[in-house]
């Protein structure tokens, strides 16, 4: 036969092997894609054949697998191996959904005539397809695929694809090349596999395979950040580690993503729960950097310091030792000293601050606020940390640790997350790729989330947030965030490993009178009595004479606040500080009026002083915090810059402001007397306490486990309990108790230092490794431990399994953590107890009360911490809101991403998705092969289809505003409305979770109703308009000639792009919704 020339447009191959091939003959064909649509176009020819060899180019369709993360062998066999049913090139007919009946076809027939083989390695033989017939050879060269398109039959290709039909002595040489390949003993015989492959297209499925489906195409960009080519350098060794050794699966997951999202954004925040170990990972991602001999600086509170300093000595209890890590530790407060050495040993004068590689932040959030509460003169320790360490020297990472990134403002969330573009957000948000820049992002979001803060309660869900939000923001959570919540690591872990947290039980709430004595003094009568206070003395700038204002007008030591402002913070200070102390304890409350009443007598003898002539130039200072008081760290934390300012008496209206704190000595002096009565005798709270105390060491929890951790918001309340529990526990009950505060600690068993470690080993000698700590205490068992907040974070408390607030803190948030210290991994109590006491109120009583006195307290703009400020700022009044809260607090121990009116960012991303998919992946990596159009039935209330498209178009993407593109996913209803359409991605996934999750095995009742409906697959008429309707719904097209015809046999008009569009998106899969014959 003589050679001949075939472009595939006048001339195409298919027409000359419909002349060629005869019965009889015998097909041989290199290639390195076989696709069951090439094999419908020759159906006939092929059937008449006695046999078929194909030998696979390039490795297809072996046992031998290359590794997901060698991406140049990788991706290319997982194309080759999915265009069995259709390459990229055949949308069109895939989206006919005739791929059943053509893959039922071609199956049988393979099984009667075809064999396959495969080389191992990429382009092995060069492509072509040769007819041998019984008196002449016919071969076709190049034939890299056997495809519609190589044979022809689609003529979109922009360029000719041309093809040579050989001569017979060049055939004959192709073939000898062939048949010594394929007797070679080289080759896999990969026939069964490709059958298998074929056999997927027609099979029913279940439907949790088609969601992980969805989910793999859509998501499995988010796989390879755990690949070798985009995260760590494996040579470093950094898994041999000891640290690495010691994490848990979700932290070893963590810390690869966060040494991703440190190698692409330069910043990331881990905000994993309380109670994760959010330490240890960050010690793996510090490992792997100083492995890169990178200077590393960790930044943390202040009571957090034994945390960090254990792991970097060399002492008995580190159990990583022998990483020898080697960073730095500096408190929070140190980026505002200049001189002098650290309580860590550096000195700050000659501390190179720009050399740090990486920067880890160990609570975070106290950053938030940002340059707020900075002066023209004077940085605050934001701005210090952003101009000495990120932006001077090296080019600084920033890893980020908090529990609380978000609460009510996102652009606590913006500032944080500026440290890592250091306040340059231009690249940032190219490498996000969005479509606004970060701070219209952060702006945007905060719009909604004001608005979204004034529906009312039963509307403002998490929910209904997520709903408002652009997806710009959602963008910016899922790349630059890793955020799993306890209910994450439990579905999608291996909990075996982990061991099981304990079981929550129902919390106790107590509601203790005041005293025991009869008609005694109640919260109410208090409540009322405190709010006719004015506390003037904390208010001299409001008394100086018009004439002298200018004087003192830009005076406030520092900050954005004028003199005036910081006066107006102090008192309100003052004022919800007596009110949390009522809260805390009648003790602690008597010694805050006292020392109130101390400072008003000062300022009346000052004023007295000046009146008499005795003092001359007498002055009073202002604007900065009172000494002597024990503070709610939340609150003290608000005043890191500023300080007094002098205010003469001779320029204030003396006697104005003497009249005043008059009046206030008169209401304190009432105030005292009403609780003067209340000793530990008739002290209701404690006794009740003490009762608690002896029904949990007689009845424990969890068998022979007596102990008991207390936590009070004061220092003041912790003296006072320890020294009336702590004989009561000994005298009654043989119990050894102790006390942990920031001024101090102290142990009823005299060999217990009274230091911190010393004594928490004693009381959690487990999870303290007190055998390896401090072998010298073995036997010294502390059962109650009284401790303040300076142990809410950091700490793992795990030995204990009975936690008393003796104080509700304002801020819900506290409240978690402070559980956390029990509830944790690693705990070995089946159970654990959360009790709590609230004032003697019915809570709409105690929320109105709490939110008259709140409202006048406010100090959102000096709060460097903005913890205080969990609930919304902007909510005054909105009482509704607050006792959610609360009510929720006092039914149910919740996490802190469930804390009722907060926003998570666990709530905000596709993270669940991203850990359904890689929980799924783990376990079936053969995903990654199944052919596209495939499609499950399931049963649901709301019958209708789910289509997952893939646009192969990025035109058709044109506002932008689709963040999964390329891929569209819409949920049409049975009548033709769109459910959930491609623009809320998270709601169609969602549904398709609860459909899908847990059906491993497929409905053969529903398939074969639906088959019925369908004609097996042949009529999908209904089909047609859904996935109209669903397209229209993408690219806005309202044209609806052939479409019909979609789903039918045969090409259609709309096969020619008639619509635009329609034939840009590759249906993946899709899901049939429907009710239960």
């Amino acid at each position: 036969m003589q050679p001949d020339f075939f472009d595939n447009r006048a001339k195409i191959v298919k027409d000359d092997l419909v002349a060629n091939i005869a019965a009889g003959d015998r097909v041989a064909i290199a290639a390195s894609v076989f696709s069951m649509y090439a094999y419908q176009e020759l159906a006939s020819q092929l059937e008449c054949i006695d046999e078929l060899r194909f030998v696979f180019t390039s490795q297809t369709f072996t046992k031998q697998r290359p590794a997901r993360e060698k991406r140049e062998f990788y991706i290319p066999r997982l194309s080759r191996e999915q265009g069995l049913c259709g390459t990229d090139f055949e949308i069109k007919l895939r989206n006919e959904l005739t791929q059943k009946a053509v893959a039922t076809e071609c199956a049988d027939w393979i099984r009667r005539k075809a064999r396959f083989r495969s080389f191992e390695g990429e382009g092995r033989m060069s492509g072509f397809l040769d007819v041998e017939k019984t008196e002449d050879n016919v071969a076709y060269m190049p034939f890299d695929g056997f495809t519609t398109r190589k044979l022809g039959c689609d003529n979109s290709a922009d360029a000719p694809d041309v093809t040579m039909r050989l001569d017979a002595s060049q055939s004959r040489a192709l073939l000898k090349q062939f048949d010594d390949a394929w007797d070679s003993g080289e080759l896999h015989d990969v026939t069964d596999a490709v059958i298998d492959g074929i056999t997927a297209m027609y099979q029913e499925n279940a439907p949790e395979l088609i969601y992980y489906m969805a989910l793999y195409r859509i998501f499995s960009e988010f796989l390879d950040d755990v690949s070798e080519d985009v995260l760590p350098n494996e040579g470093l060794g950094f898994r041999d580690s000891l640290i690495w050794n010691k994490l848990y699966d979700f932290q070893k997951d963590a810390a690869l993503a966060i040494i991703n999202k440190l190698e692409t954004y330069n910043g990331c925040i881990l905000a994993d729960s309380v109670g994760l170990g959010k330490t240890f990972t960050a010690l793996a991602v510090i490992k792997y950097y100083e492995s890169r001999n990178k200077d590393v600086l960790v930044l943390c509170p202040k009571k957090l310091r034994d945390n960090w300093i254990t792991y970097n000595s060399n002492v008995v209890n580190n159990p990583i030792a022998g990483d020898r890590l080697q960073y730095d530790v500096l408190y929070h407060t140190d980026l505002s000293r200049t001189r002098g050495t650290s309580e860590t040993g550096l000195p700050l004068d000659r501390l190179n601050w720009g050399a740090y590689g990486l920067v880890v932040i160990d609570e975070s959030h106290n950053f938030r606020n940002g340059g707020d509460s900075a002066s023209e003169d004077r940085m605050n320790r934001y701005q210090l940390l952003m101009e000495k360490v990120i932006k001077q020297g090296v080019k600084t990472k920033v890893l980020m640790l908090s529990a609380t990134p978000v609460n009510n403002r996102f652009r606590d969330l913006r500032n944080q997350l500026a440290l890592a573009y250091w306040g340059d957000p231009t690249g940032w948000s190219e490498k996000l790729r969005l479509e606004n820049d970060i701070e219209t992002v952060f702006r945007n979001a905060q719009t909604v989330y004001a608005r979204w803060s004034k529906l009312p309660g039963e509307q403002r869900t998490t929910h209904a947030l997520t709903d408002m939000l652009d997806y710009d923001f959602f963008e910016v959570l899922d790349q630059v965030t890793v955020a799993r919540s306890r209910k994450h690591i439990q579905r999608y872990y291996d909990m075996s490993a982990i061991g099981p947290f304990p079981k929550r039980l129902p919390p106790i709430s107590k509601r203790p009178k005041l005293s025991t004595l009869a008609n005694a003094i109640n919260y109410r009568e208090i409540y009322e009595e405190l709010d006719s206070l004015v506390l003037a003395v904390y208010m001299p700038s409001s008394y100086v004479h018009p004439s002298k204002m200018e004087k003192y007008a830009k005076m406030g030591g520092g900050g954005n606040l004028t003199l005036g402002g910081r006066e107006t913070g102090v008192r309100r200070l003052m004022t919800t500080n007596l009110l949390k102390r009522l809260e805390s304890s009648v003790c602690s409350f008597r010694l805050t009026l006292e020392r109130v009443l101390a400072a008003m007598n000062a300022a009346l003898k000052t004023i007295d002083d000046y009146r008499r002539g005795l003092a001359s130039g007498a002055s009073v200072a202002d604007g900065d915090l009172p000494g002597g008081f024990d503070f709610d760290p939340d609150d003290e934390s608000g005043f890191e810059v500023g300080g007094a300012t002098k205010i003469l008496v001779e320029d204030m209206d003396w006697m104005s402001w003497e009249r005043d704190i008059e009046a206030d000595v008169d209401v304190i002096e009432v105030l005292i007397a009403m609780v003067r009565d209340i000793d530990p005798a008739h002290d209701a709270k404690l006794i009740e306490l003490c009762e608690q105390i002896r029904e949990k060491s007689q009845g424990p929890i969890n068998p022979g486990n007596r102990k008991v951790l207390v936590f009070t918001a004061f220092s003041d309340t912790a003296d006072y309990l320890y020294e009336n529990v702590s004989a009561f526990a000994k005298r009654e009950l043989g119990l050894e108790c102790a006390k942990v505060t920031g001024d101090g600690c102290a142990c009823t068993i005299k060999a217990v230092p009274p230091h911190m470690q010393e004594v928490l080993a004693c009381f959690s000698p487990v999870s303290k490794e007190r055998d390896v700590v401090a072998p010298q205490l073995s036997g010294c068992d502390v059962d109650i431990v009284i401790a303040t907040d300076c142990i809410s974070e950091g700490q793992n408390l795990q030995d204990c399994d009975y936690l008393v607030n003796y104080d509700i803190h304002w801020n819900p948030v506290r409240i978690v953590q402070r559980f956390g210290r029990v509830d944790r991994i690693g705990s070995k109590n089946a159970c654990i107890q959360l009790v709590n006491y609230w004032p003697d109120v019915e809570l709409d009583e105690y929320i109105k009360l709490k939110a008259r006195v709140e409202e006048r307290m406010r100090i959102t703009v000096m709060t460097s911490t903005g913890d205080d400020d969990y609930i919304n700022a902007d909510e005054t009044g909105d009482l509704e809101y607050r006792r959610q809260q609360l009510e929720q607090m006092r039914d149910e121990v919740v996490d802190l991403e469930d804390v009722s009116g907060g926003v998570s960012i666990t709530d905000l991303g596709l993270n669940e998705f991203r850990m359904d998919l890689v929980g799924y992946y783990r376990d079936n990596p053969d995903i990654d092969r199944l052919p596209s159009g495939i499609n499950a039935v399931v049963e649901g209330d709301e019958p209708g289809v789910i289509f997952v498209l893939r646009n192969v178009n990025s035109k058709i993407d044109r506002d932008g505003a689709n963040h999964l593109h390329p891929f569209y996913v819409v949920r049409m209803g049975s009548d033709g409305s769109v459910t959930h359409g491609h623009l809320e991605p998270k709601a169609v996934l969602d549904d398709m979770r609860l459909l899908c999750r847990g059906k491993s095995e497929p409905d053969m009742a529903l398939c074969r109703a639906y088959n019925r409906e369908t004609k097996n697959g042949r009529d999908m008429r209904r089909e047609a308009g859904l996935l109209r309707d669903a397209v229209a719904s993408i690219v806005d097209s309202k044209e609806e000639s052939d479409v019909d015809s979609f789903f039918s046999g045969g090409t259609t008009g709309f096969l020619e792009n008639d619509i635009e569009g329609l034939d840009d998106f590759e249906l993946v899969c899709f899901l049939v919704v429907r009710p239960r014959c």
